[in-house]
């Protein structure tokens, strides 16, 4: 059936062009970039109290990164041509600037794991025997050294990598706002605070994720959470939230105070057909009730036991990701449910269950990397031997 559509669209407004897949790729790169966030608060900035996730953030950031392309190949009608942007890169495109990006950008992040775990393989490699100890000596690039020189130079080249990728994750994520940004035919989408927003609710996101992978992870593993970690966690995600809610904000009182043509049209879809997405979950149970959960950890940490910390710090963060997941589809979906003459709008946007770009697509492209994570972990100790490099813990 045709959607329905409201007052005067034009043709190429009554379908959703960029689709659930488009949401869930800024939503992806977003959970990379806030990962290598926490990870270089560690190795760059000395943070010695989230020291337990500083080999988690990498590996998360390394696995979401390695499938934050797939929504973008399963969107296009042909896939095997999309790394055809990196094989043959247009300078003057600035969707094409993507492929630079990323590359660039893995190559960093590969690098920085190899010299993380490098101690690690060559342990491995000499205490494996067989196919595994072929794996790890694969791994190890023939490199053997395990002095203290040695290990002195891997700290040293990690914290420069990490030094560089900084930058670069935000000029990925950044890089995703501008898109959209860019793209003066759309008001909603056009303003220069959207490379800012995304690149602060990827912050936001990505700290939120490994808030709750890490309390996962102890509880199975049977581990100790460090008090030190989770509260100073909650203090960045707090930070970081404020301002991305800020921002966010500051968006919609700015178009709503000038009042201009476009204000017209997108108020109203605020108000109506985003009016569960937008005010219910993006802004009041994603953004009003976590501000106030972060409030309490963070104000009153000295006086609260550890389970009601990590609990509040736990339901925090699983809002604040459905939060940053409806900021993206309100943007994505939202800025695509208006006519370009002003005067109409589409439905809502429902996703089909079994659609090539639809819900049960995206479900298992986001399994992926959490597989990938444990398989990680398999082959490389994400929290084991932390004590060599540790800081003081209470």
């Amino acid at each position: 059936m045709p959607p329905e559509v409201t007052g005067f669209l034009f043709p190429n407004d009554v379908h959703i062009s960029w689709s659930l897949m488009i949401v869930l790729y800024p939503y992806l790169t977003g959970l990379v970039a806030g990962a290598f966030i926490v990870s270089s608060l560690y190795h760059v900035f000395g943070r010695d109290e989230l020291k337990p996730v500083g080999r988690l953030a990498l590996a998360t950031c390394f696995c979401f990164l390695s499938v934050a392309t797939l929504p973008l190949l399963n969107h296009l009608g042909h896939p095997e041509r999309g790394p055809m942007v990196i094989v043959t890169p247009n300078f003057s495109s600035a969707m094409a600037g993507f492929g630079l990006i990323y590359s660039s950008y893995f190559v960093v992040v590969l690098l920085e794991i190899w010299f993380v775990f490098r101690a690690d393989i060559i342990r491995a490699a000499i205490a494996s025997k067989g196919i595994k100890r072929r794996l790890y000596a694969l791994l190890a690039l023939g490199v053997y050294d395990l002095s203290e020189a040695a290990l002195e130079m891997d700290r040293r080249i990690t914290r420069v990598l990490a030094a560089i990728g900084i930058p670069m994750a935000c000029l990925l994520h950044g890089y995703v706002g501008f898109l959209f940004g860019a793209l003066k035919a759309n008001p909603w989408w056009s303003t220069p605070l959207m490379p800012v927003i995304f690149l602060f609710s990827a912050v936001v996101s990505g700290i939120a994720l490994l808030i709750v992978l890490y309390q996962i992870a102890m509880k199975i593993k049977g581990m100790p959470i460090e008090r030190r970690t989770v509260a100073s966690m909650a203090r960045w995600l707090w930070l970081f939230m404020i301002a991305s809610l800020t921002l966010e904000v500051l968006e919609i009182m700015t178009l709503s105070y000038e009042n201009a043509e476009e204000w017209e049209v997108i108020g109203p879809l605020l108000a109506n057909q985003l009016s569960v997405s937008f005010i219910s979950i993006q802004m009041v149970l994603g953004g009003l009730i976590p501000l106030i959960l972060l409030m309490i950890v963070v104000v009153m940490d000295r006086y609260m036991s550890d389970p009601i910390r990590n609990t509040l710090a736990t339901v925090a963060s699983l809002l604040l990701l459905l939060q940053v997941f409806s900021m993206r589809w309100n943007v994505v979906i939202g800025g695509q449910m208006f006519s370009k003459s002003m005067r109409g709008y589409r439905e809502a946007y429902v996703p089909g269950m079994f659609e090539k770009e639809g819900i049960l697509a995206a479900v298992v492209i986001c399994l992926i990397p959490f597989v990938l994570l444990v398989i990680f972990d398999r082959v490389l100790p994400t929290f084991e031997d932390l004590g060599e490099e540790s800081g003081p813990t209470e």
